[in-house]
């Protein structure tokens, strides 16, 4: 008998499903609110403006903290470093300088990325708590540094009055598109990211990282990647956001209640999903605005949330939804369907 010859084998069709009926509702969906977002200053009044400039800071900081933590294994306490390196840039440029405020957002951008490789490289070897430790005290560097700095006027501060040469509408303007891109950058980014191939790395480093390196997945590369670009999302969002409060000190920089703000987003929205994210963002907002006057009893209610959570529903509220609906909003799996069906 005779062997078949491999080119005669007929190999069956393989077809491989990446969208869903929900990642396009969705989809659409983010679509139009991101025109809605980039119209703002049409419908909407500077304080609604403002308001929603401050949540898309905590979705873009959530989700590059999720990316950090939920995907690369690294968990910082000392992103709150890359938005106050950022955000002081952006005030030197634009007020010392004399560069445009608006230019001076992107040119900052490369203030967290330089810093963030001698960081990493120091941090590296560090693993755990270690390496959480060591991004807050790191963080805490910066504070000190800014603080004796003359050129960012040390402990004092400074203010962005160049933006008075330009109307209460142009900055409305600015501020809605810089949001707009600024989510299209970080979750649209993240997304285009986790649908790659690398994004199959990324998994699989967050499922097993020693059986990721034994498959050929570089994870010392690819953990220094995602640092980097962690870094450069979260100044972006520092950048964005110290522009609209027109004044930035040290204390205000540097300020560590930016990581309790997105552990608790991510941890009560879903850790790995860009779904948890904005469920985690909305919660905190919302309640912010309502029962951030009660102080000190506000926060302890939201680290018991968190605490509960974390021992009874580490996936989140996300996490609880997709074990009983089936229908991701941002569908990154590959599922391969039956030809014969």
């Amino acid at each position: 008998m005779s062997a078949v010859p491999y080119a005669e084998i007929a190999l069956p069709e393989v077809t491989v499903q990446r969208q869903t009926r929900s990642g396009r509702i969705a989809m659409t969906l983010a679509v139009l609110a991101l025109l809605a977002l980039a119209a703002m200053p049409w419908w909407a009044s500077t304080g609604t403006i403002r308001s929603v400039l401050i949540l898309c800071c905590y979705i873009a900081v959530a989700q590059m903290w999720n990316l950090l933590a939920g995907y690369a294994g690294l968990v910082s306490v000392g992103q709150h470093a890359f938005m106050g390196a950022s955000g002081y840039a952006l005030f030197v440029l634009a007020q010392t300088y004399g560069i445009n405020p608006f230019m001076a957002v992107f040119l900052s951008l490369l203030v967290p990325a330089v810093l963030a490789v001698p960081m990493y490289l120091l941090l590296h070897r560090l693993d755990g708590p270690y390496f959480a430790i060591g991004t807050w005290v790191l963080a805490e560097v910066f504070r000190l540094i800014a603080s004796n700095l003359p050129l960012v006027n040390s402990g004092a501060g400074m203010s962005l009055r160049v933006m008075k040469d330009y109307s209460l509408f142009e900055r409305n303007v600015a501020m809605s598109l810089l949001c707009t891109m600024m989510l299209i950058v970080t979750l649209g980014g993240s997304y285009w990211l986790l649908r790659s191939r690398f994004g199959l790395a990324l998994i699989a480093m967050r499922d097993n990282p020693i059986a990721a390196a034994s498959q050929g997945v570089n994870v010392a590369k690819l953990r220094f990647l995602v640092y980097v670009a962690s870094a450069v999302g979260c100044g972006l969002a520092g950048a964005i956001y110290f522009m609209a409060q027109l004044r930035i000190t040290p204390g205000s920089a540097f300020d560590p209640m930016w990581t309790n703000i997105v552990i608790f987003i991510v941890m009560i929205g879903g850790i790995g999903s860009i779904e948890g994210v904005l469920i985690g963002s909305l919660i905190y907002f919302i309640a912010d605005r309502w029962f951030g006057e009660y102080g000190a009893t506000y926060f302890v209610v939201l680290g018991l949330m968190t605490l509960l959570v974390a021992l009874y529903a580490r996936s989140g509220i996300w996490g609880l939804a997709s074990k009983r609906w089936d229908a991701p909003w941002f569908p990154i799996r590959r599922k391969l369907l039956d030809p014969n069906r």
